[in-house]
């Protein structure tokens, strides 16, 4: 018997393509919100978690008796990998591919804001206004990548394909990388921005990325530049951020992720006419979640079979290698 248990947020409803696997001869199925998860992990293998924010594992580890695999439905698992699982041998699977073109779109479309002054047109258009206006081509613009994965990739590819000069940014540098060409390291990133259109903050929020876009890059940047962040928030120092906009140090910004979530309603980032904010949804286009749930049993499967993982996540890295 395979006892599958399900981390699901109150309130939300389950794929049926997750609910129908307890139908499955030989598989138990229990789904749970945070507060049931403790009395669910005794004889648990496989917990899938749905509710992908959710930190209530780390205090009930030690109610894992028979943990393998947990699967994250989410790109991102910095909020899964406290110490104890870090040393475990449990297996750690992300939801790698099924974001990668959505947020690549995102990502266009942010560009797209700021190269064609949308944001100047809707306020024209607000107030009536017939205010014709130059806009900036995308194509020999220069973009950097600060994160490499699956993701990262796709967006570089997307721009590559409108003439978009595209460096990446990863734990270390390298030359001869198929999509990025040069990889510079994240560390080194301040004396990489000159000349520089778009910083696009694509990386995964570990110990070495915290605040890793801080007061020196953003000192770094063009005038004329935009940052724009669909990773993590805490990657980023908002205070410095906010300091570049307001001295002009930047252009601009477009933000989906953000170190507090929800972002305050009074933060003053709503203010500011400069800045596109959109919550957390660049990766959310119609399907999001079957897409989601199908890679699950496709895995699921693999695991019953005991077949490998097309991918894990290096729990020390905090992302897949």
């Amino acid at each position: 018997m395979t006892v599958l248990t399900i981390l699901n947020s109150r309130g939300t409803e389950v794929p049926a393509a997750l609910t129908d696997l307890g139908t499955r001869p030989g598989v138990e199925l229990r789904v749970v919100d945070a507060e049931g998860l403790g009395s669910a992990l005794p004889g648990t293998e496989v917990l899938l978690l749905w509710d992908f924010f959710s930190t209530a594992l780390a205090s009930e580890f030690d109610r894992a008796d028979a943990l393998e695999w947990i699967h994250a439905a989410s790109a991102g698992v910095d909020s899964l990998l406290f110490d104890d699982l870090v040393e475990s041998d449990v297996i750690v699977t992300n939801a790698r591919g099924i974001f990668d073109r959505p947020i690549a779109e995102f990502v266009l479309g942010f560009m797209l804001i700021h190269a064609k002054s949308t944001l100047q047109s809707l306020e024209d258009q607000r107030e009536r206004r017939w205010n014709r206006r130059s806009s900036r081509d995308l194509a020999g613009t220069r973009a950097v990548i600060v994160g490499t994965g699956a993701i990262g990739r796709e967006i570089a590819r997307v721009l590559r394909a409108l003439d978009v000069e595209v460096l990446g940014a990863g734990s270390h540098a390298r030359g001869g990388d198929p999509d990025f060409g040069e990889v510079i390291a994240s560390a080194d990133l301040a004396s990489h921005l000159s000349g520089v259109d778009w910083v696009i903050d694509i990386a995964p929020l570990t110990a070495a990325t915290a605040n890793l876009i801080d007061a020196e890059v953003f000192a770094a940047m063009e005038p004329h530049s935009c940052f724009i962040n669909v990773g993590r928030g805490a990657t980023v120092d908002t205070a410095a951020l906010l300091a570049a906009l307001e001295e002009k140090r930047i252009a601009g910004a477009a933000l989906d992720v953000f170190d507090e979530e929800p972002l305050p309603a009074d933060h003053p980032l709503w203010a500011r006419d400069d800045v596109v904010i959109t919550p957390h949804m660049s990766g959310d286009t119609e399907g999001w979640r079957d897409r989601l749930a199908a890679q699950f049993v496709d895995l699921f499967d693999r695991h019953l079979a005991g077949e490998p993982f097309a991918h894990t996540v290096d729990k020390r890295a905090g992302y897949v290698r």
